[in-house]
């Protein structure tokens, strides 16, 4: 008689964890106009940012509870990334948890797509996204507002990191006012292996205008909000502006040549981005960003060098 053959146990695998993946922007600024430093110690402010289509992305996995806030990173650049409590994806979630009076407990983990200290607000980027991150893996729900002022709290460019798009910023850069733009603008950007430090930057600015800068307005950028209006690239090349670039460049004298190489490329714009070191040069078309970044490359004005769009959609899940 034939036993019928005995059926081998299921072996059973654990589920992974619940994960939230974040996308967040990079972002240039079109203009940069400083005041006098404050009794604060602040200077007062007024930027267009742009966010470009160079993304970080943060992914919020849930752990055991107790296990606190952990952090890896991986992508370009990211030996250079701190992976402690200094971070500002770490600095976010433990905000938010504070906030909503939970225990922070997650594991971040940051994908790099920005440069690195390079002025184009990649940790701003990864806190806005380890923000929205959080806020859904532990479903605190709170209201975009909310979110908005703790990323205030975190740093100038943060807000912005979370809205994304084109808009002005003014205060300390984090009271933002979303700009009308059209069209779609071609960037290039190259960075260097070697950061700049913000507060140098802006120490530099204070010895050369001798800590008397003059008062910044609205007023100031007039022909570039109506270049983005129109979705004009020249006139918008033509108009853009940095009050750190000259500062950046006192330190870092070898980015003038990166300047002077996009122009005689034909670029219709080149600036230093925020406080540096990137140098963002905006191109006419694909085909003509794709040529600045082959002139930079070759000529070795860039350690890296990137090409992409904007603007950009802020802070958003992905699938």
């Amino acid at each position: 008689m034939n036993r019928p053959r005995a059926t081998p146990p299921t072996r059973l695998t654990a589920a992974p964890p619940p994960t939230v993946r974040v996308r967040a922007p990079g972002k240039v600024n079109l203009s940069l106009r400083v005041g006098p430093v404050q009794d604060d110690g602040y200077h007062p402010l007024v930027s267009v940012f742009q966010a470009v289509a160079l993304f970080e992305e943060v992914a919020a996995s849930q752990v055991l509870p107790g296990a606190g806030v952990s952090l890896t990173v991986d992508g370009p650049q990211a030996q250079l990334v701190p992976t402690d409590s200094t971070n500002l994806a770490w600095r976010a979630a433990v905000l938010l948890a504070e906030h909503a009076g939970i225990a922070p407990d997650v594991a971040l983990r940051v994908r790099k797509g920005v440069p690195v200290a390079g002025g184009m607000a990649g940790g701003s980027a990864d806190a806005a996204a380890a923000l929205v991150a959080c806020d859904a893996l532990w479903e605190t729900g709170l209201p975009r507002t909310e979110l908005m002022e703790l990323a205030s709290r975190l740093g100038s460019d943060v807000p912005f990191c979370l809205l994304g798009h084109t808009a002005v910023g003014t205060g300390r850069g984090h009271l933002l006012t979303p700009a009308m733009t059209r069209g779609e603008f071609h960037w290039v950007f190259g960075a260097s292996e070697r950061g700049l430090s913000t507060p140098a930057v802006f120490a530099a600015f204070d010895d050369l205008t001798h800590g008397a800068a003059s008062p910044v307005g609205l007023a100031d950028d007039t022909a570039l909000m109506q270049a983005l209006r129109a979705g004009d690239p020249t006139a918008l090349g033509a108009a853009l502006h940095n009050d750190l670039q000259e500062a950046a460049l006192s330190l870092r004298p070898e980015l003038a040549r990166t300047l002077e190489i996009a122009h005689e490329t034909g670029a219709l714009g080149a600036i230093v981005s925020g406080s540096g070191p990137t140098v963002a040069a905006l191109a006419r078309s694909r085909q003509h960003a794709l040529a600045i970044a082959a002139t930079w490359t070759a000529e070795g004005a860039a350690d890296t060098v990137w090409t992409t769009t904007g603007p950009a959609h802020g802070a958003r899940h992905t699938t």
